[in-house]
């Protein structure tokens, strides 16, 4: 029996369905199905029975359940009081979208960082579902989530069966990033129409777990392009619009510091009428530290200078 062990049938007893507590641990049904029988061979009890209302414990189980509840409990708070015990290191991490505004905001926190003591720093960006992955399993502090406001009541309800806060940052339509050289800078306002013959460059990862991967594709990637390339890293999507000349991103609104130090500029599409939100999250009952609350300063800063320059 170890930990994972009791995280993982307070997980079925919490969703009644092994399908369901193995979506939101992000492991297999057949992987966790083994794990609890595992668990019921070295307790000598039977856990969980099926009944028509799904899985449920039995009276054994009950009272194992009331025992591993309180054992957890008491883990998260003794990690919970060394995390915030830094010892005089400056400890940070974070997972969050390739948003512009956000490593700009990133930049500025690093730099009023206190140099006098040691810095241990985590920045990586990635998709929603990544970024919430980190915080439940790879014990990253904070995350930032962006996603299409169609997806709205999904998020809201993973969000709450994970115990997560959530925090709404920036609510925002995307713009097309194109090079200054590219034709099209020539004009204010873009349509389909314009794009349809140029090259996307575009995130490879998108992931919403409740539709298949191909369906999300669908309803982020533009379905008038046939000819896109997938970027993961952020800079390399630059160099990409700055050496093509017929290539475009969707992006978040931008700061003019990037776009002119990259050769950029971005021009609204008003056809695009899908809109997005960026939104802070970190586990229930996470003390926010100094250096959390630094970051955090700084990402509204930074997303306060995009709302002045628009």
């Amino acid at each position: 029996m170890n930990l994972l062990h009791l995280k993982y049938a307070v997980e079925v007893e919490k969703t009644r369905s092994i399908n369901k507590a193995a979506e939101n641990l992000f492991m297999g049904q057949p992987n966790l199905s083994r794990a609890i029988k595992e668990l019921e061979d070295s307790l000598g009890i039977t856990i969980f029975k099926r009944t028509s209302k799904g899985i449920s414990p039995t009276p054994r189980g009950e009272e194992f359940l009331h025992h591993a509840k309180k054992i957890l409990a008491q883990v998260d708070e003794v990690e919970e009081i060394f995390k915030n015990t830094d010892n005089g290191k400056q400890l940070f991490s974070i997972s969050v979208p390739r948003a512009t505004y956000v490593g700009e905001a990133f930049a500025a926190f690093v730099g009023k960082l206190e140099r006098g003591r040691d810095i241990e720093i985590f920045y990586k960006e990635t998709n929603a579902m990544r970024a919430v992955t980190n915080i439940l399993q790879a014990d990253y502090r904070l995350g930032i989530i962006r996603y299409q406001t169609t997806f709205e009541q999904y998020f809201k309800n993973m969000l709450h069966e994970k115990d997560l806060m959530a925090e709404t940052v920036y609510e925002f339509s995307y713009n097309v990033l194109i090079s200054e050289k590219n034709p099209l800078a020539k004009k204010d306002i873009l349509e389909f129409s314009d794009l349809s013959n140029c090259i996307e460059i575009a995130h490879p990862d998108p992931y919403v777990p409740s539709l298949p991967l191909i369906d999300v594709k669908k309803a982020e990637l533009s379905d008038f392009v046939t000819k896109r390339v997938f970027v993961f890293e952020r800079a390399s999507q630059f160099a990409l619009l700055d050496s093509l000349a017929d290539s475009f991103m969707w992006v978040s609104p931008m700061p003019e510091r990037i776009l002119k130090q990259y050769g950029l500029t971005c021009r609204k599409c008003p056809a695009n009428k899908k809109k997005y939100r960026d939104v802070l999250i970190y586990r229930k009952g996470t003390h926010l530290n100094a250096v959390d609350k630094l970051f955090i300063s700084e990402l509204y800063k930074s997303r306060d200078s995009l709302i002045s320059q628009s």
